[in-house]
């Protein structure tokens, strides 16, 4: 018993030092340390559960971090996949969609995306209530899964892609507003058409 029990505690230290996890049990450890978070719906359901998520994997969230991650748009929507008329079963496909940025400093935009996730219930024309809540329960887990999939996205981002991007975006940001300057110069110095004088009767 004791030797079984040693066998899977050092396959399990093994496991785990190659880098492998159970689906679900792995931790969240971000490279990103502080974060600013807001969206667009600034109390709904998806940025709270983020914030959450966030903070419970060691992220100080608060206004004014060096990085900041933006929820844009949440968009859902269904469909009817099959149908077998009035009163009766039928398969809905439910869809969520978050657009995101992710900002630096300066406000500047380093990275814009999407994010999609899917699921089928079923509707049943005579259990509306039922129905109801599976539909409920489907909206909870996509949201779930939404906020799992943007800390994966999260995770791949290193601090040397970050700045990197920080560095683009702000050469971006130089180039435009030289540019501008460059027009502004160029207009300031074009000399105006003076008004044609008549002459005088």
């Amino acid at each position: 018993m004791i030797k079984r029990n040693l066998l899977v505690m050092g396959l399990a230290v093994l496991l785990s030092a190659c880098g492998f996890q159970l689906r679900g049990t792995g931790t969240t450890e971000l490279a990103i340390k502080e974060l600013d978070l807001s969206a667009r719906n600034a109390y709904g359901e998806t940025v709270t559960q983020m914030r959450q998520v966030l903070e419970s994997s060691g992220v100080k969230v608060y206004s004014g971090a060096p990085y900041k991650l933006y929820l844009a748009d949440e968009q859902e929507n269904q469909r009817i996949l099959s149908y077998a008329g009035a009163g009766r079963t039928g398969e809905y496909q439910m869809a969520m969609v978050v657009n995101y940025d992710i900002r630096g400093q300066g406000n500047l935009p380093l990275l814009s995306d999407k994010l999609e996730v899917q699921k089928v219930f079923i509707h049943d024309g005579n259990n509306l209530v039922g129905s109801d809540q599976e539909a409920n329960d489907a909206r909870k887990e996509m949201r779930r899964e939404l906020v799992q999939r943007m800390m994966l996205r999260l995770q791949q981002l290193t601090p040397t892609q970050l700045e990197q991007m920080q560095q683009t975006a702000d050469a971006r940001a130089k180039a435009e507003a030289d540019a501008l300057e460059a027009a502004q110069k160029a207009e300031a110095q074009t000399p105006r058409q003076s008004p044609v004088e008549l002459p005088q009767q």
